[in-house]
């Protein structure tokens, strides 16, 4: 254990002060959030969309046209169809669109509209004049017959529903865009991480080789004990990382973002009632109703996990991740000591990562669009090659106690499984010079003795 302590040493302390660890652990999190903050801001409207509206259908469709704050609808003064489209085509400033409703058209025969535009149009702009345009025809249908809006509206029914899982203690709000937004991030973070890391223990291990740097090492420690201690001391160097990436979306999620948000837009969740409630009742509607925003504060982003169970996911994802690094690091280890260049590694790696790409695309369609705790992800959540991701992927959604201890139990004894696997390669591979390496090759390494 002392010897394998050192090699996690070198190992940890020489990443760790290299310039490019401290500026993208330093950076990634401010990089991540000015780029959304950025691509929000990009692909937000500045101004509605200012739709023209020629109307000779004689219905008065323009004053039934609502306007939105991505759409206005303002009329044109031409006196035809085509003097609207020549001084839609010469507008200063350009106009998104032109609506003409022509002589043709009717509330029983709709097919007289037509929306022009100076280029292609996007989707969302149809789709929000095309709701706008729908919406003034129903109105001028309900009042045809006899009904009106208000009337419509007040019939229809907007059923406040609560989901509620019982098996957690005293009833958990079971919010199901928030667990699989969740399942989402986890499952990449853990995909993302076992790929980047796992790719560095077989670069390092490859480029030691190529550099004749295992003879000296393994002149003083046992093979197995250099792959351990490279596996280890690079996860202690993703542990650090993802350790100071937590703190730092903390502190700018929780400190700065408020600072940069004005308190003008500040969000109030909650619509003011033009009849007071009895005085009797009042205290007791204050007392039910939920927290709400005051103006001029601003709403703490941690506050909307509240419905999650955190600590099993805390727990679940490091132990999880922890366990998937592991278990593939010591086969990308036996990967880069069986090769000589990068290019032959490729072929190798091939069938390494199958598992890991095939859990995550299946996960998605079998956890988060089906059932998290159906037979075929109860079966994935326990296979140690595809629970790394599967199991985290459930833990949002809740996992039974004894599903968690049985896929911990399977995955270690995986782990140690492709670990004794790997370390039989590895042995053989760091000293092995100059030779195209086969599967039936590395089959033969396993059984080596000595």
């Amino acid at each position: 254990m002392e010897k394998i302590w050192l090699i996690i040493q070198r190992e940890y302390l020489t990443r760790v002060r290299k310039k490019s660890f401290i500026v993208v652990s330093l950076l990634a999190p401010l990089l991540l959030a000015g780029a959304t903050l950025g691509i929000a801001k990009l692909n937000a409207p500045s101004s509605a969309d200012e739709v023209a509206v020629y109307d000779e259908s004689g219905l008065g469709l323009l004053a039934r046209l609502a306007s939105t704050e991505d759409t206005r609808f303002v009329p044109t003064a031409a006196a035809s169809a085509e003097a609207a489209t020549a001084a839609f085509k010469q507008a200063k400033p350009k106009q998104a669109a032109l609506l003409v409703f022509s002589k043709d058209f009717s509330l029983d025969k709709t097919g007289g509209v037509r929306l022009l535009a100076n280029g292609n149009m996007s989707l969302k702009r149809q789709l929000n004049i095309r709701k706008a345009v729908n919406k003034a025809v129903g109105e001028l249908k309900l009042t045809r017959s006899g009904l009106n809006q208000t009337t419509i509206d007040n019939l229809k029914a907007d059923v406040d529903l609560k989901a509620v899982d019982l098996s957690q203690q005293g009833g958990r709000e079971n919010n199901a865009g928030l667990t699989t937004a969740a399942a989402y991030i986890l499952s990449i973070l853990v995909y993302m991480f076992i790929f980047i890391y796992g790719v560095q223990v077989m670069r390092g291990v490859a480029e030691e080789k190529s550099n004749r740097i295992m003879e000296v090492m393994v002149s003083s420690v046992k093979p197995f004990q250099l792959m351990m201690g490279k596996i280890l001391g690079i996860a202690a160097v993703v542990l650090t990382q993802f350790g100071l990436w937590l703190m730092l979306s903390y502190a700018i999620t929780t400190v700065v973002a408020p600072l940069l948000m004005k308190p003008a837009k500040a969000l109030v969740t909650t619509s003011v009632s033009t009849t007071a409630p009895p005085a009797s009742d009042a205290a007791v509607a204050a007392a039910e109703a939920p927290a709400v925003p005051q103006p001029g504060a601003t709403p703490n982003i941690w506050s909307t996990l509240e419905g999650l169970p955190i600590g099993s996911i805390l727990g679940g994802f490091l132990f999880f991740f922890l366990g998937g690094y592991l278990l593939y690091s010591s086969l990308f280890a036996a990967i880069g000591a069986a090769v000589d260049d990068q290019t032959d590694a490729q072929q190798f790696m091939f069938p390494v990562t199958i598992p890991l790409i095939l859990s995550y695309i299946v996960s998605i369609n079998v956890i988060i669009n089906g059932d998290p705790n159906g037979p075929l992800a109860f079966w994935l959540s326990m296979i140690p090659l595809t629970s790394p991701i599967a199991m985290v992927m459930r833990l949002p959604f809740g996992v039974p106690l004894w599903q968690l201890l049985l896929s911990a139990v399977l995955l270690v004894g995986g782990f140690i499984f492709t670990t004794w696997v790997a370390g039989r390669i590895y042995r053989v591979g760091i000293l092995m010079y100059g030779k195209k390496v086969t599967y039936a090759e590395l089959s033969r390494w396993m059984f080596y003795k000595g």
